[in-house]
């Protein structure tokens, strides 16, 4: 099997872990995402697979937060 690729999406507004708690939730309900992860000291999300990066943004920006 091949390598997975690795996506990456700065996130605005994250302040707490819940606010990390809900941006993982968002993302990884997106068909193509896999292990989702927030740094919150940098505001990075990442993950892993083929998703669509409008849908990630999409699903972030209904949470509330900004997508850079």
């Amino acid at each position: 099997m091949g390598e997975t690729l690795e996506s990456r999406m700065q996130v605005e507004g994250m302040t707490c872990e819940h606010c990390v708690r809900a941006v993982t939730g968002a993302a990884s309900r997106v068909p193509g995402v896999a292990r989702p992860r927030v740094e919150l000291a940098t505001g990075m999300l990442s993950w892993h697979g083929d998703a669509d990066h409008a849908a990630v943004r999409q699903a972030i920006e209904e949470e509330g937060y900004r997508v850079r």
